[in-house]
């Protein structure tokens, strides 16, 4: 398709110049240019602007002359004579220009004035402004009405893009003939909806959400996607709905329903780029109750996951995190094909994967696996915050890698040489998470429980919060019960919290009540009563789900005679949220747990959800609690039989 811009060379190099943000070129290059242009005073303008730095959409900045080397062209020559039909004839202007009236400069235009290279000869100095006068404009809009209407309204649509860049304002007469010609070409209910869509950004840019142009543009968008719409459409739909979705407007509402549904027929058809904006939309739009489309996003995202850029994986892992949606073959794409990605992939990647796996609870061997090797050979160039994304999620996932020394001997080196660098919470998570697999960091305890470390955590003069004290009071714990030979300095008693219990659970997830209604009978048959107590608060801040106390022969006692306790069974009721959701293997605040108990004299009895809930009778159940429990009452009598 040929173009009004070969009606005149300067007029092409000005747009080309000129524009900045849009393709303007791109627009006006849908007019037709058989026709030799008749106004005298847009032929041959020759301009050369030089591209203007964007401070705002409605700011420009010009940068300062440059001085030219002599010899040097600086413009293409016109030539003097035009022998075909297309070449619209020069004539030279610096008359003209001079006799111009001054009355005639734009009054609506901005204040900008583009910088103009020296010309040769009879060119003339010219301002960019005069592309947007009203008969230029009046005379780009009548060649683009022969044209389809699709082409049509894309060129009316880069137009008002260029007015909005230069800094035209909405009443100006240029922008109010495009939005003229605009709401004539509307009413047809012929325009393609990613014309529309583009319409309608610009519309919204210059004249608001309210304006009468984006109200026709959301009537037409709102008949079309009634029909069948592509996956390229049904993205540009939601991008624009981003802008201008408003909750209380029951024809958006009922607008993006619709699309919903278009979009879930269309989800095979789905690119790469397209899933990770629709997700990107969703979360922006707060769709969070449109589980069904997520989770298909999330689907097709596994099918398609080879062909995502580090970029849009970040992108559609943060919004699944969000919406609170994982899906198993995600995941499974992720475990297949990150691995062999990971070592020349963007750091921030790495992180995000493992943000998403802990706050799904997905404990991945091949990902953690990758990930770990990773960090031994390239952990000097990943920031402080990666670092310790990365070592929180492999620790509170309870997953000790096989190049584990390697991992934490490269950890300790960037703990040497950065520690101060460390946000103090980033770095006080990241010690915390490595006492889930017992490895303790004494190098660093005098660091984090001086006053200055203390004064640090506090968050604008306000007291250091329960979490951070909860992981304090855990470190102090580990140091305490599980490595003796430690005599460094101590967190002081004041600042331990009571227990551990809240309702983040950050340190131990509470016992389900419907597991406990399971286990209540089977285990009042085996003991012969309500020989036990629940949820039982221990002095070190644990909450222990069934407690047992035996006497000093072992045998069990009522709750009546507790004040001649010798031993204490702690039975743990573990419900799927003490697991990791793709495995049978325990979250690394539940290890830590049962380490303190036991190393507090209880005698811990693990009854996992997927154990108990395999037997079938209550009498299988009975003999299944007398099988976990018994064991440790012999074990304990015949220990003290022994002694």
């Amino acid at each position: 398709m040929r173009s009004i811009i070969c009606m005149s060379a300067s007029v092409r190099t000005a747009c080309q110049q000129a524009s900045v943000c849009f393709p303007l070129y791109r627009g006006l290059s849908l007019c037709n240019s058989s026709e030799r242009l008749t106004d005298i005073e847009f032929v041959s303008k020759t301009v050369i602007a030089e591209q203007p730095r964007i401070i705002d959409p409605r700011c420009f900045q010009r940068e300062k002359t440059r001085p030219v080397a002599a010899g040097v062209a600086l413009l293409h020559k016109v030539p003097a004579t035009a022998t075909r039909r297309n070449e619209a004839t020069p004539c030279h202007t610096d008359a003209h220009l001079a006799h111009r009236p001054a009355e005639r400069a734009a009054q609506h235009l901005s204040s900008y004035t583009p910088y103009a290279k020296a010309q040769r000869g009879a060119a003339a100095h010219v301002n960019i402004q005069s592309l947007f006068e009203e008969d230029v404009i009046t005379e780009l809009c009548s060649k683009l009405a022969d044209f389809p209407i699709n082409d049509r309204a894309e060129g009316l649509a880069t137009l008002l893009q260029a007015c909005v860049e230069f800094g035209l304002e909405a009443q100006s007469p240029p922008v109010l003939i495009l939005v003229k010609e605009c709401l004539e070409l509307l009413p047809s209910r012929d325009v393609g909806v990613a014309q529309l869509c583009q319409l309608g950004k610009v519309a919204c840019a210059l004249e608001g959400r309210g304006s009468g142009l984006v109200t026709e543009v959301m009537n037409s968008i709102s008949c079309a996607v009634e029909d069948t719409v592509s996956p390229s459409e049904a993205a540009a739909v939601y991008s624009l709905l981003t802008a201008l979705y408003e909750p209380s407007c029951q024809q958006q509402a009922l607008m993006l329903s619709v699309l919903h549904r278009q979009t879930q027929r269309q989800i095979h058809r789905l690119k790469s780029s397209q899933v990770s904006d629709i997700l990107q939309c969703l979360l922006k739009l707060k769709q969070k109750q449109t589980i069904s489309l997520a989770l298909r996003l999330s689907h097709r995202a596994s099918q398609v996951f080879t062909a995502f850029s580090d970029d849009e994986i970040i992108k559609v892992l943060s919004t699944l995190m969000t919406l609170g949606q994982h899906d198993g073959e995600l995941l499974a794409a992720m475990e297949k094909h990150l691995p062999e990605r990971l070592g020349s992939c963007d750091p921030e990647l790495i992180s995000k994967v493992m943000e998403y796996c802990l706050q799904m609870r997905c404990r991945s061997e091949p990902i953690f696996e990758a990930v770990a090797e990773n960090f031994v050979c390239s952990a000097e160039s990943h920031t402080d915050t990666q670092i310790a994304k990365q070592v929180v999620a492999i620790g509170r996932l309870n997953y000790l890698p096989q190049c584990s020394s390697q991992m934490f001997k490269k950890l300790e080196d960037v703990l040497t040489s950065r520690f101060s660098h460390f946000h103090p919470r980033s770095l006080l998570d990241m010690l915390h998470a490595c006492i889930h697999l017992e490895r303790f960091p004494l190098n660093y305890m005098n660091n984090i429980f001086s006053p200055y470390f203390l004064q640090k955590l506090q968050d604008k003069g306000e007291p250091v919060d329960k979490n951070a004290l909860g992981q304090l009071t855990q470190l102090h714990l580990s140091a305490s019960l599980e490595c003796t030979y430690y005599w460094g300095p101590r967190l002081p008693f004041s600042l331990h919290v009571k227990k551990f219990s809240s309702l983040d659970q950050a340190f131990e997830s509470p016992m389900e009540t419907s597991l406990y209604r399971q286990v209540k009978g089977p285990l009042m048959q085996l003991l012969g009563g309500t020989f036990f107590f629940t949820r039982v608060f221990t002095p070190i801040g644990y909450t222990v789900d069934v407690e047992i106390c035996l006497d000093e022969n072992g045998f069990i006692l009522p709750q009546s005679q507790w004040e001649h306790t010798y031993k204490r069974i702690a039975l743990c009721l573990d419900g799927q949220s003490r697991f990791c959701t793709n495995t049978r293997h325990l979250l690394g605040k539940e290890a830590t747990k049962r380490r303190h108990l036991h190393r507090m004299g209880y005698e811990v009895v693990e009854i996992p959800y997927f154990e108990f809930e395999n037997q079938r009778t209550q009498e299988e159940q009975v003999q299944y609690l007398h099988d976990k429990i018994f064991p440790a009452v012999s074990k304990f009598r015949l220990g003290h039989l022994t002694s």
